[in-house]
């Protein structure tokens, strides 16, 4: 019998230390606030197991008269064993114009990128002098002897009024700015004085609008920053515009070899002007009503996002949009990268043997479930392009509203 008891009582200890890890889990993938609609209780849809389970000096805060339009609540495992304590903001649900639409975007940067060096032949044999003076690739040049630098030109400029001399280069690497001496040495076969370096002002490529928000004339597009094509870092911004463009043709993507859409910048002037590149997209404010065009959805709150059954909105040929479908596999909330919130897969048979999968060019596409935006397409899977990855679309329009504020101090 003691042997018996001492097993249920191991076995009561197991039970206890499985339920511990996971509420430690549950609890580390679980965001600290949510926005809900008013009157509305909180619901992970993607974890229908967990409850609001409220402690009494929570549903006292709640019925004391004066109830905010936020309140804490704890979610729960089936209703019992208590998880997290969240806060909830109640706010009425936005409704934006989903494009799903091409657009070109035209950028420069906010000083010299540096792409790639190149050796000199000097006197003294083969020399670098930028790496010599500790610049690397990706490095941001933002200002030579004290003047300001912002295009390859002015940097050439600061090369030829040195003569030779040191030049006193300040740039950023990531958030952090050094400083350094670069002393350009004379190229034995043209005689000229060079770094050794190869810098980038500026960038040009395509995208999918994601949406429009009337509510500030504000547009959002690509789901993920505008970085190097060849150092993989994110440009600074300088000013930049959208432009429409019209795809023209496709390279299917397969296994190992990401697809792409190709098209061309149509006329007509500027559409909008970028405000902000961000990790999580492309921002900016309309130029005389943008005309996009597009169709209202409301936006949905990151918790009403499930696996299931989806539609992704995207142009293959033209300009014109069209709905195929797709299948929401996977839903974190509190993913380290927010442009991997949602793990996709493609499973409209068109599209497929179109161009299969996702290509690039397809970043930004809206995603439909529900009767409501849920998020926007971000990453192709490069080893299966049929799979990709997704951001929340309540992230996105957070980056949206951050461009009003600018747009209205203009």
């Amino acid at each position: 019998m003691k042997n018996v008891i001492r097993w249920l009582g191991r076995g009561a200890l197991a039970v206890a230390a499985l339920a511990a890890v996971a509420v430690v889990a549950l609890r580390c993938a679980l965001p600290d606030t949510y926005t809900i609609t008013p009157g509305a209780t909180l619901c992970i849809s993607s974890m229908p197991w967990l409850q609001v389970q409220r402690t009494a000096a929570e549903a006292a805060a709640v019925n004391g008269g004066q109830q905010d339009t936020s309140e804490n609540c704890t979610l729960s495992l089936f209703g019992v064993l208590p998880v997290k304590t969240v806060r909830t903001v109640s706010t009425a649900r936005r409704t934006v114009t989903v494009c799903g639409t091409p657009f070109g975007i035209k950028m420069f940067s906010n000083g010299a990128l540096v792409v790639a060096f190149s050796d000199l032949y000097t006197v003294l044999g083969s020399q670098n002098p930028a790496k010599e003076a500790g610049l690397r690739l990706g490095d941001l040049i933002v200002s030579a002897n004290g003047r300001s630098v912002r295009t390859n030109d002015e940097l050439a400029e600061a090369i030829a009024a040195a003569g030779g001399g040191g030049i006193e280069v300040a740039y950023l690497r990531g958030e952090t700015r050094y400083t350094c001496v670069l002393t350009p040495a004379q190229d034995s076969r043209t005689g000229a004085y060079k770094a050794g370096v190869w810098v980038r002002d500026s960038s040009a490529g395509i995208g999918t609008l994601t949406f429009i928000d009337p509510l500030h004339n504000t547009f959002a597009g690509l789901g993920h920053a505008i970085s190097d094509t060849d150092t993989g870092a994110d440009i600074p911004l300088l000013s930049g515009e959208i432009v429409p463009v019209t795809v023209t043709g496709i390279v299917k993507g397969s296994a190992g070899t990401p697809g792409e859409l190709r098209g061309e910048f149509a006329g007509g002037g500027a559409l909008g002007s970028v405000l902000a590149n961000d990790a999580t997209g492309v921002y900016g404010v309309l130029s005389g009503g943008g005309g996009m065009g597009g169709t209202v959805y409301p936006v949905a709150n990151m918790q009403e996002v499930q696996p299931g059954e989806a539609q992704m909105l995207t142009t293959i040929a033209g300009t014109e949009a069209k709905l195929y479908s797709v299948r929401i596999e996977r839903v974190n909330l509190t993913a380290a990268d927010p442009n991997r919130n949602m793990l996709i897969r493609v499973t409209d048979a068109t599209l497929l043997s179109t161009t299969g999968g996702i290509v690039q060019g397809m970043s930004g596409s809206p995603l439909i479930q529900n009767g409501q935006l849920v998020g926007a397409v971000t990453h192709v899977l490069v080893n299966d392009p049929s799979r990709g990855y997704a951001i929340l679309a309540e992230t996105m329009l957070t980056g949206a509203d951050a461009c009003a504020p600018a747009q209205q101090a203009g």
